[in-house]
C-alpha cells in the first residue's frame, strides 16, 4: 500500500508539472484523494485533519494572490519598472541590482507567487526598454522567488506550515531568519554577477523613460498590511484576516477606479489552485502516516547542533526536489513530529526554500515562472538554470545553515 500511496503522490506531481492540454492541477488531485480514502490509505478523519489543519493557509494563499493582483492593478509593478530603469542609468550590474533588491522585497512581502507572476513581466520589460540582455534578471526573479522567501512567515506557503509548530510570534520569527535571508542573497548576488558577467556588458546608452509617480494609496496599504502581519502574531490573529483586511483596502480603491473587475478577482484567488493545495495534503498524508514517514523520522537529526541543522537543511532540499516543496513540507513536518526543536524547523524553512533553485520540480514557483518567461519571450533554458542551481544551491544552503546557527546563539 506503500507504494500505491507513493505512486499516487507521484501521479499528482507530475500532472501539476505538465498539466497536459492547460489542465488545473485539481483534475489530477481529486480523483487521487478519491483514491486515497477508498483504498484506505488516509481514513476520513485523517484527511479531514488534514484539510483543516491546512485551511488558514490556503485561505491566506488566497487572500495574498487577491493582494498581489490589486497591487499589480493599481500600478505597484509599473512604477518598480520604472523605478529599477531610471535608476540604472545603462549600466546592466545596476539594473541586476535593482532587480535583486525588488525581488527580495516583493517575495518577503507579498510572497514568491507575486515575484514570478508580476514582477518577472516588469524585470524583463525594464531590462529590455534599456537594450539590455533580460537573461540575467528574469533569472534572478525565479531564484529570489526562492531565496528570499524564508525571511517571513507569509513569504511562502512552506513557511506558513512550519510557523505554526514553532510557536514564535511573527516578528521572532522575521528576526531568526534576517541573517539567514541577507547571506543567502548576497551569495546569490555574487554568483549571478559572475556566471552572466557576458551578460552584463555595458550597452549603448538610451534615454531613460519617462518617470511613474509612485502608487501612494497602494504602497501604504502594503505597508499597513505588513504591520499588521507583525503586530497580529500578538494577538494569535491568524494571519489570513489581516491579508483579508488589506485586500478590501485596495480592492475598494480599485474597483470603484475600474481598475480591476470582480471576476479578475475571483481568478486571481485561483480557487482551483487552492483546493489542489488542500487535496494534496489528503494525498500526502497516506504516504506520511506509513514506512516512508517512519524512515525519514528515523534518519532525521534530533539535536539542533551546527551539522544537525545542516543535514535537515540538505534532507528538506533533496525532499523538495523528489517530490516538491509543499508536500515535503507536510512529510517533514509530520516525520519532525510535534515536538521538534525550534532550529531543526527552521532549517528545514532553509532547505525547502532554497533547494528547489535546483531543479525545475522543486517549487510550483518556478514552474510558473517558466510559463511567465515563455510568455514574455524569454524561455527559461534548462542548462542555464541547472548548472546555475548546482553552483547556488549549496552555497545558499551552507551560508543560510551557517547564519541560522548564529542567529540562534544570539
Amino acid at each position: 500500500m506503500t507504494l500505491v500511496a507513493a505512486a499516487l503522490v507521484a501521479a499528482v506531481l507530475i500532472f501539476a508539472i505538465v498539466r497536459p492540454r492547460g489542465l488545473p492541477e485539481i483534475v489530477a488531485a481529486l480523483p487521487a484523494a478519491g483514491l486515497a480514502l477508498v483504498l484506505g490509505l488516509v481514513t476520513i478523519a485523517d484527511a479531514w485533519e488534514q484539510v483543516l489543519e491546512l485551511l488558514p493557509t490556503v485561505v491566506f494563499l488566497a487572500f495574498i494572490l487577491i493582494l498581489a493582483h490589486l497591487a499589480g492593478a493599481l500600478g505597484v509593478f509599473e512604477w518598480i519598472a520604472s523605478v529599477m530603469s531610471r535608476t540604472a542609468k545603462g549600466n546592466p550590474h545596476r539594473l541586476l541590482t535593482s532587480v535583486f533588491v525588488a525581488a527580495a522585497i516583493t517575495t518577503a512581502v507579498l510572497s514568491l507567487d507575486a515575484t514570478v507572476v508580476l514582477l518577472t513581466p516588469a524585470v524583463i520589460g525594464a531590462a529590455r526598454s534599456l537594450r539590455m540582455s533580460a537573461r540575467p534578471h528574469s533569472y534572478a526573479s525565479a531564484h529570489l522567488s526562492n531565496s528570499a522567501s524564508t525571511l517571513l512567515p507569509v513569504s511562502n506557503l512552506t513557511n506558513l506550515l512550519a510557523f505554526t509548530a514553532t510557536g514564535l510570534t511573527f516578528v521572532h520569527f522575521a528576526a531568526l531568519m534576517a541573517l539567514p535571508w541577507l547571506v543567502t542573497i548576497l551569495i546569490e548576488f555574487a554568483v549571478f554577477w559572475f556566471f552572466f558577467r557576458k551578460d552584463l556588458r555595458d550597452t549603448e546608452e538610451v534615454p531613460a523613460p519617462e518617470p511613474v509617480g509612485a502608487p501612494t494609496v497602494a504602497l501604504s496599504v502594503l505597508g499597513a498590511t505588513l504591520l499588521g502581519f507583525a503586530v497580529a502574531g500578538f494577538f494569535h490573529v491568524e494571519p489570513f484576516w489581516v491579508a483579508a483586511v488589506g485586500s478590501i483596502a485596495l480592492a475598494v480603491p480599485a474597483l470603484k477606479d475600474g481598475y480591476t473587475v470582480p471576476t479578475r478577482l475571483l481568478r486571481a484567488a485561483d480557487l482551483k489552485f487552492c483546493g489542489f493545495v488542500l487535496l494534496l495534503g489528503v494525498v500526502v498524508e497516506g504516504v506520511t502516516s506509513g514506512p516512508i514517514g517512519e524512515w525519514l523520522s528515523g534518519i532525521l537529526p534530533t539535536t539542533p547542533s551546527f551539522l544537525g541543522l545542516l543535514a535537515t537543511a540538505a534532507i528538506a532540499a533533496v525532499a523538495a526536489n523528489v517530490v516538491n516543496n509543499l508536500p515535503a513540507t507536510l512529510m517533514l513536518l509530520a516525520a519532525f513530529g510535534p515536538s521538534a526543536p525550534l532550529g531543526l524547523l527552521l532549517a528545514m524553512v532553509i532547505g525547502v526554500n532554497l533547494g528547489p533553485n535546483l531543479t525545475y520540480v522543486g517549487s510550483l514557483a518556478i514552474m510558473l515562472w517558466r510559463r511567465v518567461g515563455a510568455d514574455n519571450e524569454e524561455p527559461a533554458a534548462l542548462g542555464t538554470f541547472t548548472v546555475l542551481g548546482v553552483i547556488t544551491t549549496p552555497l545558499t544552503i551552507v551560508g543560510a545553515v551557517a547564519a541560522l546557527w548564529v542567529s540562534l546563539r544570539l
